[in-house]
């Protein structure tokens, strides 16, 4: 699933994304990332913790790390003192003495200013368009063996960091007898960046864990887990969806979406007649694109998408809730609009109130909430679990 923050002072927005892959024959995946911002302090922390092993136990330890290094460190509390909290509360391996889980933290200003601090896992990557960034390690005196550093980002440079089942998939293999090792993950990551400088923080965490699942001969020797911080330019997109409350504000709406510079979407049969109406434009069905249940897409000049409303958003909705988005088939009209939610940051949802009656029909799904509760799902999904920055005005 997909994770991202908020535009900062020097206008670049910050999209996180992670992807993952259990070691073959577990059921859940021992590495754990999360990330938080916090939109008054103008930061946003990420962690990925290595779980020790493999399975549910890595995990429940991995988790527990991830939770404990994320809360100490938007505490502000001093980082040898939160490891030595951390290392205290988690029991260690009796046979090999080392701790049940390693982790990375990324603590990232709105200006740019950005802290790394690393235990156990690779060291992440930083990079300035295909360039990597030199990181110094800088150990801090405790026995706890801290990397810390400092640096500072700008639009463009990009923070991956991994678990070691990518730096070391392949390892055994007459080609990778040490496994993917460092220079030849970095290398693959400027490869990618050369082939497609904007590539999305989404596509090139899953690239690299494909690879190294790839390098593992599709047989996963453990977990695997890559996440990417990208510092870019805001793409924003306007949604419009349903009639306004007065008749006489639907020439207002159409000028709004007419006019928006960022990417344009209409959701339901009816706000697409109202833009047709007023910008005397056509609307022209795609008979073929519905599926699922989920009505087809329609195409109107100006406008990126045209679907329909209900019943699309309410997919949306629970897909998001579910974590499902790779269950929608490529042609469903929903998963067009997920994609675009997706690749944008700056998500400004304009929502007609005039009520239509059709949805308040008790014989319908529970699902086939009011327009506006379904919005407001989607919304507070959006904001807290990918950290996209919305707006929800009405009409």
């Amino acid at each position: 699933m997909i994770t991202k923050t908020e535009m900062s002072k020097k206008d670049f927005f910050i999209e996180i994304d992670h992807a993952s892959i259990e070691k073959c024959g577990q059921m859940v995946c021992g590495d754990v990332f999360m990330s938080r911002k916090v939109q008054k302090e103008g930061r946003t922390v990420c962690v990925l913790s290595d779980g020790l092993g493999s399975g549910i136990k890595a995990n429940v330890l991995a988790t527990m790390t991830a939770s404990m290094a994320l809360n100490f460190t938007l505490a502000d509390q001093p980082i040898e003192r939160s490891a030595r909290s951390i290392r205290n509360t988690l029991p260690q391996d009796e046979v090999r003495k080392i701790s049940y889980a390693s982790f990375t933290i990324i603590d990232n200003s709105y200006d740019g200013a950005t802290r790394i601090i690393e235990y156990g896992n690779p060291q992440c990557l930083v990079f300035r368009n295909t360039t990597p960034l030199p990181l110094e390690n800088n150990l801090t005196d405790s026995p706890d063996q801290l990397a810390v550093n400092a640096i500072q980002v700008g639009k463009g440079d990009r923070i991956v960091l991994f678990s070691d089942g990518v730096s070391q998939s392949g390892m055994g293999r007459n080609d990778m007898p040490f496994g993917w090792e460092m220079d030849a993950v970095s290398d693959f990551i400027s490869w990618q960046i050369g082939r497609n400088n904007e590539i999305s923080a989404h596509d090139l965490c899953k690239k690299i864990v494909v690879q190294a699942n790839n390098n593992d001969r599709y047989h996963a020797r453990d977990d695997i887990t890559c996440s990417v911080i990208y510092f870019r330019e805001p793409r924003a997109m306007l949604v419009c969806s349903g009639p306004p409350y007065n008749i006489d504000k639907d020439g207002y709406v159409a000028k709004v979406m007419d006019e928006f510079d960022g990417a344009k979407v209409i959701c339901g049969g009816t706000t697409a007649q109202i833009m047709s109406r007023e910008l005397k434009r056509d609307i022209e069905m795609d008979l073929f694109s519905g599926v699922d249940g989920i009505p087809p897409v329609s195409y109107m000049d100006g406008v990126d998408l045209v679907t329909e409303g209900i019943l699309t958003l309410g997919k949306i909705s629970a897909t998001l809730a579910n974590h499902s988005f790779d269950q929608l088939q490529k042609r469903n009209p929903a998963r067009k609009l997920m994609e675009m939610f997706m690749a944008h940051d700056k998500i400004t949802f304009l929502v007609g109130t005039k009520v239509n009656e059709a949805h308040q029909d008790p014989n319908l799904p529970a699902e086939l909430d009011i327009r506006r509760n379904v919005i407001k799902k989607i919304a507070a999904i959006l904001q807290n679990e990918y950290l996209k920055a919305v707006d929800i005005k009405y009409i």
